[in-house]
């Protein structure tokens, strides 16, 4: 077969974010890669997550994630770094939650539990994509893709992300294509934690997005569709 074997390619998705988040850019890449988006909503810890995934995975694979996505990335690094071919990590960090940042996800966690669960509302979208993106279908996927993943699950992710390690001492250690992604708008995970990654792994290739938040695959797919080819036959 020689270059005519597809890329197996895994997409992690974000906290309250499914195979849709992936869905557009993905969808172009079946002449060179076998894109699979696993579930992350059953586990509540990173570790749990990584092993579900690697052992659904092919014996080695090109990983993407975005987010909690990145998160889960760097993890199944720890876990199993041979079986990681090329490495893309998208709006996300290397850093653990601020004392700050605990602590708000930890006030979200306990209005969720006594049934506040809103999922993604028009009020939290500021937050997630680029002001054109805030009303239309960018913002109905969004607030969909929450409202299907439910209130469990999304108390399961915060758990897995509030107790992420600091992975920056890591990433120089890392040995295979990589490329790191942001939104140029980004306000929950900015531009400069992407450029401390970029800066942190061998050869890293970094990539801002214009006019884009924290979800580059759904408010930008055609960038980022070519981004991901670029990084797959690079």
């Amino acid at each position: 077969m020689g270059m005519l074997t597809k890329m197996p390619l895994i997409l992690l998705p974000g906290l309250l974010c499914d195979a849709r988040l992936w869905a557009a850019p993905a969808g172009t890449l079946a002449d060179i890669a076998d894109p699979v988006v696993p579930d992350l909503t059953q586990d509540g810890s990173l570790p749990a997550m990584a092993v579900r995934v690697l052992a659904e995975a092919p014996a080695q694979f090109a990983l993407a994630g975005l987010s909690m996505g990145g998160y889960l990335a760097l993890e199944i690094m720890r876990q199993a770094p041979g079986r990681v071919l090329r490495l893309a990590l998208f709006d996300t960090s290397a850093r653990p939650d601020t004392p700050e940042q605990s602590r708000r996800r930890k006030a979200l966690m306990a209005m969720t539990r006594t049934g506040m669960f809103k999922g993604v509302t028009p009020r939290l979208l500021p937050q997630l994509v680029h002001e054109k993106h805030r009303k239309g279908p960018v913002a109905e996927t969004v607030m969909a893709m929450a409202n299907d993943i439910g209130r469990d699950a999304f108390l399961r992710q915060q758990s897995a992300i509030l107790a992420r390690p600091d992975s920056r001492g890591e990433l120089p250690l890392y040995r295979l294509p990589a490329m790191v992604v942001v939104g140029e708008n980004d306000v929950m995970t900015p531009p400069e934690l992407a450029i401390e990654m970029a800066r942190l792994i061998p050869g890293a290739v970094l990539h801002r997005v214009a006019e884009t938040g924290h979800l580059p695959p759904l408010e930008s797919p055609v960038e980022t569709a070519a981004l991901l080819r670029a990084w797959l036959t690079a």
